[in-house]
C-alpha cells in the first residue's frame, strides 16, 4: 500500500465524537485539554459545539443530537432512554448554587406574591426552585438577560445561574434565596446542577475511552491551571481573572473528576424529590458510565 493510500485508510478509521457544552468559563476550563488537543486519543477526533444549556436540554430531549452533551440534571429523566450519565464532568454546588435575587430586599414569603424570571424550565435551578415552593409564579427569560431585566424593572426578582452568582451585588441587587444553601440545610447534601451525558448506542468500549478522555481533560486543566484559565477567559462574560478563577474553582474541582458516593446520592435524591413533588413527570432511572 502506498503512503497516500495508507494515510487515507488511517483517516477513514478515525472515530468522530461530537461534544456539546455551554459557552461558559467553567465548561471551557473543563474541556480545555480536549478542545486544544493537549489531550489526544489515538483513533478519535472530538468536535465541540457551544450552546446555552437550555437549548442543549431541548436538543437532547428531541433526539440523541450529540454523542456527549452537557445537560441539566433536571432534564436527564427525559433523555435517559438514549443517554447515560458520565461519572465525571459534573458541576456541583457545595453549599452554594443558583440564587434568587431582587431589586429590593424581599423575604421568602414575598416570592409567592411576585413573578420570578427563570433561565429555563429544564434547568436544575428551576427544579430546585419548584421543590422549594411549587406554587411560585415564573416566566422564562434568557439567563444572561435576567439581571438586566430586573434592573429595567420588568421583574421584581430573578433566578440567576452561571457567573451572575458572583456579580449580582455589583449591580445593586439583593440575594433573597441561595438554593445551594437551602438544599444543604434541608437534605445535608450538595446540590448537583449539571453533568455530561453520553449516548448509550456508542457501547461500553467507547464509553470507557471517552470517559477517560474527558477525565484526562479535566485533570490537565487542573494541573495547568494558568493556561486553562487563560483559555477559559474568552468565555468569562464580564468577569476579571480573579472572579473567573473563583467561579471555575466553584464548579471544576475534585467532584468534577468524580461525583463521589455522596454526590451520586445527591443526584438521585434531587431527581426523586422532583418526581415525588410532580415537577418531573418521568420516573428517573439513573445509571453512570465510568
Amino acid at each position: 500500500m502506498s503512503n497516500s493510500a495508507s494515510e487515507l485508510a488511517s483517516a477513514n478509521s478515525v472515530i468522530d465524537i461530537s461534544i456539546a457544552h455551554s459557552p461558559d468559563s467553567d465548561d471551557a476550563f473543563m474541556f480545555y485539554g480536549l478542545a486544544t488537543n493537549k489531550v489526544r486519543v489515538p483513533g478519535y477526533r472530538f468536535s465541540h459545539t457551544l450552546c446555552d444549556i437550555e437549548t442543549l436540554n431541548r436538543r437532547a430531549q428531541d433526539e440523541a443530537f450529540y454523542d456527549v452533551t452537557a445537560v441539566s440534571f433536571h432534564a436527564y429523566p427525559y433523555i435517559q432512554q438514549n443517554y447515560a450519565l458520565m461519572g465525571c464532568g459534573g458541576s456541583v454546588g457545595e453549599g452554594y448554587g443558583p440564587m434568587v435575587v431582587s431589586s429590593r430586599p424581599l423575604t421568602h414569603a414575598d416570592l409567592g406574591r411576585i413573578k420570578i424570571a427563570v433561565p429555563g424550565t429544564l434547568t436544575t435551578a428551576y427544579l430546585a426552585l419548584k421543590i422549594f415552593n411549587p406554587e411560585l409564579e415564573t416566566e422564562t427569560v434568557p439567563f444572561d438577560q435576567i439581571i438586566p431585566e430586573i434592573l429595567a424593572g420588568k421583574y421584581d426578582a430573578g433566578l440567576i445561574i452561571h457567573e451572575g452568582q458572583l456579580t449580582y451585588s455589583t449591580s445593586g441587587l439583593y440575594r433573597v434565596l441561595d438554593l445551594g444553601i437551602w438544599w444543604r440545610e434541608t437534605t445535608g447534601l450538595v446540590l448537583p446542577l449539571g453533568g455530561n451525558a453520553i449516548r448509550r448506542s456508542l457501547g461500553p468500549e467507547k464509553h470507557k475511552i471517552i470517559s477517560k478522555a474527558l477525565r484526562d481533560s479535566i485533570q490537565h486543566a487542573l494541573d495547568h491551571r494558568e493556561q486553562a484559565l487563560e483559555y477559559a477567559m474568552q468565555f468569562a462574560r464580564d468577569l476579571d481573572t480573579t472572579l473567573a478563577n473563583r467561579f471555575v474553582s466553584m464548579y471544576v474541582n475534585e467532584r468534577t473528576l468524580d461525583y463521589g458516593a455522596d454526590g451520586r446520592q445527591a443526584i438521585r435524591k434531587l431527581l426523586e424529590t422532583g418526581h415525588e413533588r410532580g415537577v418531573i413527570s418521568v420516573a428517573p432511572q439513573i445509571d453512570f458510565v465510568d
